[in-house]
């Protein structure tokens, strides 16, 4: 089994306006760099491998939080909103009219113009969450809300319709699992980078070159 503590990245000025922001490489805002320097993690999980998007705004993420040595991973770029993108909702519901809460009832299926549904991004985390499964190893994965929500949706079974189960908070991390025999699964949620508490769960499976050097000091003593 393997798991995947996934945060997203920090606000960024389209956050603020709630425009969509897709894959436009948008940058973390002033306030979004002091938010994110408020959060902190484990020193455990700073030893385990992390995989970032591309993006900026995820790889600043990274950054703010003191990790410097990463993998980026474009598989978990952002959902793309196609032509939605730098458009907020009201504007849409403007445009669109009644055709908007067709698309919208369709649930894992929305299709953006021109974009990529949840499910088509749930099709393209497969690869990735395949490989980490035969791996027994602890990630951090730094990314959007896009990619959070497909991987809950799939881990939840939550058809995108209506609220999900559980609310995935802002300025927190969700932790996931992934058994050798089956599906991702949701193991805690909404864990807190600016208030941890003390059992704020640590990585199953350490770095093995960490692990192996602590235990080497320690047979020195």
């Amino acid at each position: 089994m393997s798991e995947i503590l996934i945060l997203r990245h920090g606000p960024t000025e389209w956050n603020a306006e709630k425009r969509m922001q897709g894959r436009s490489d948008i940058s973390l805002s002033p306030d979004g760099e002091n938010l994110v320097g408020q959060w902190s993690l484990p020193v455990e999980w700073h030893r385990v491998p992390w995989y970032v998007s591309p993006l900026k705004r995820a790889q600043q993420t990274a950054k703010i939080l003191g990790k410097q040595s990463i993998t980026i991973e474009p598989l978990l770029m952002e959902m793309s909103w196609g032509d939605w993108e730098g458009k907020r909702l009201p504007e849409l519901r403007e445009t669109l009219g009644s055709d908007l809460q067709v698309m919208e009832d369709m649930g894992l299926d929305l299709l953006p113009p021109g974009g990529e549904s949840p499910r088509q991004v749930q099709q393209r985390l497969e690869p990735l969450l395949n490989d980490l499964r035969d791996k027994d190893i602890s990630v951090v994965c730094v990314a959007h809300k896009g990619i959070m929500r497909a991987i809950y949706a799939k881990a939840s079974g939550w058809n995108m319709l209506g609220k999900p189960p559980q609310k995935l908070k802002d300025s927190c991390a969700h932790l996931f699992k992934i058994p050798r025999s089956g599906n991702i699964e949701v193991s805690t949620m909404n864990l807190s980078l600016i208030d941890q508490t003390p059992d704020f769960p640590l990585p199953k499976y350490p770095n093995k070159e960490d692990l192996a050097a602590s235990m080497g000091k320690n047979n020195e003593r």
